[in-house]
């Protein structure tokens, strides 16, 4: 492999240590902006039909935490301005002596902080969170996706490229969001709560999208379990469709039934059940949303790896063998492969005058006549392909012994630039296994029936899944470890 190619992949695309600096930095300014401008409160309600002055104000204590330093009317609204005057809390009414216009309990924070109804309620600084948390989102969307781009130009083939498109997805969704709630004041434990709904909203939001893929995926496995077998393969595009589903609806159907049921009680702000709920609620959310945006990194990178041509500078392309024929001949899926590998000689003989030799891969298996190299030899004998350019592989069981003793017979000749030909839906995860093995071999792919690539391509999402489980396992419980903090902040804001 080039040295600089190398290197290049050496090299992460996305910086996490850049991403946490920027996120430290920025919660910092924000918290130092939070706190100024929330040194002060600035209240606003509808001017009572009163005299401005038969209005007061009354607090309890009367020694309070707090003072008010000035209630005007200006135009149709009533202002009134609360400063701090040591840490507590106190409640605070405005009232003509007969009617009450206003009464709220305020908090006074350290730093002269002060919030309004609930421990981490409303504050004029507050604006500052959603803003700040729009600017970052931004700048991370933005890695995201020169991550994502990057990766894609240096190695198409590795699973950060679905990473980055996932988390860009989600990551522009939570951004719209964010910008929604810097419009309206809101206290810090309301967005805290929006913040945890989000992913919900997520999965809410691609429900419609995520039923209708259901059904037709349903309709082809139906298909494909009438041409195929029942198998429970043949049915990862319907499990997979009623999961996302269910699981879309979960968080709702728990929340009517907790809000009828006697058996739990989550209307008491004060107990511990409410933010159980609202945690495995989130929880379920977060889960179908991540799922959903992985699948979608997923396909659309295998369709971008099926659709990709190899540059026309190939010495070798190696033919990925599969299961033959009982009389040895090939099956349609490996006649494709091998026509597809002969299409892709032909084009760069047509282009650049340079002929490949192929190197058709793939062991005997124990109810196989011979091996299914030498089978697709055959075959490409018969297309008249000279038998000088051809090498057989016979020994490999797998796609990763097809590409690391086809690159073996390469290097034994010199060494040489190889493509490969495999299906479709199989093109990303075989040349992840190449790269895997430090080669640089492209693929192309040959089509499919579409009764049956929808379901390969569930497959490749589970082989996805299932090979960098630890990553997305990591992923998912560094979101929970958020979404606890986030349930404690908010059960301290509604009960001290």
């Amino acid at each position: 492999m080039d040295r600089k190619k190398t290197d290049a992949l050496k090299r992460p695309a996305f910086s996490a240590r850049l991403c946490v600096i920027t996120g430290v930095v920025m919660a910092l300014l924000c918290a130092v902006l939070f706190v100024a401008a929330g040194r002060s409160a600035v209240v606003e309600i509808d001017a009572p039909n009163v005299p401005l002055a038969d209005i007061r104000t009354v607090a309890d204590p009367a020694d309070s935490f707090f003072n008010v330093k000035d209630v005007s009317i200006e135009g149709d609204k009533l202002v009134m301005t609360i400063a701090p005057v040591s840490r507590g809390s106190g409640f605070l009414q405005l009232t003509d002596g007969k009617t009450v216009f206003w009464n709220n309990t305020v908090y006074v924070h350290s730093f002269g902080l002060i919030t309004l109804n609930t421990f981490f309620g409303m504050s004029t600084g507050t604006f500052f969170i959603p803003l700040f948390a729009s600017l970052y989102l931004a700048f991370l969307l933005v890695c995201l996706i020169l991550a994502y781009r990057r990766g894609i130009k240096e190695n198409l083939y590795r699973y950060g490229n679905v990473r980055y498109l996932a988390f860009s997805v989600f990551t522009a969704f939570l951004l719209i969001e964010q910008v929604f709630l810097c419009f309206g004041n809101r206290g810090l434990d309301d967005l805290l709560e929006a913040f945890l709904k989000s992913a919900m909203n997520f999965s809410f939001v691609s429900l419609p999208a995520a039923f209708i893929i259901s059904l037709l995926v349903t309709a082809s496995n139906v298909d494909l379990m009438r041409k195929e077998g029942r198998t429970w393969r043949n049915m990862l595009g319907c499990i997979l469709g009623v999961l996302i589903c269910l699981g879309t609806l979960f968080p709702y159907f728990l929340g009517e039934w907790l809000q009828r049921t006697t058996v739990v009680d989550v209307h008491n702000q004060s107990g511990a059940a409410l933010y159980i709920e609202i945690f495995v609620e989130a929880m379920a959310g977060v889960v179908v949303a991540y799922l959903e945006c992985v699948f979608a990194g997923t396909v659309v990178v295998s369709l971008k790896a099926a659709r990709r041509i190899p540059a026309f500078d190939k010495d070798y392309i190696i033919i990925h063998g599969c299961q033959i024929r009982k009389d040895g001949g090939l099956t349609k899926l490996l006649k494709g492969r091998v026509d597809r590998a002969v299409e892709f000689a032909g084009m760069q003989k047509k282009s650049t005058g340079k002929d490949i030799i192929f190197i058709p891969s793939g062991g005997q298996g124990s109810d196989e006549v011979i091996s299914e190299a030498e089978a697709m030899k055959r075959y490409l004998l018969e297309t008249g392909v000279p038998e000088e350019r051809i090498i057989t592989e016979d020994s490999s069981a797998s796609t990763r012994e097809n590409i690391v003793n086809s690159a073996d017979i390469i290097s034994g000749r010199g060494g040489g630039k190889a493509a490969f030909s495999t299906t479709n839906y199989h093109v990303f995860r075989t040349g992840l296994l190449a790269s895997e093995s430090g080669l640089t071999y492209e693929g192309i792919g040959s089509p499919t029936k579409s009764y049956f690539w929808i379901n390969a391509f569930i497959r490749e999402f589970a082989a996805t899944i299932h090979a960098e489980r630890k990553v997305h396992l990591r992923a998912v419980a560094l979101i929970a470890v958020y979404f606890i903090i986030s349930i404690v902040l908010l059960y301290i804001s509604n009960n001290v």
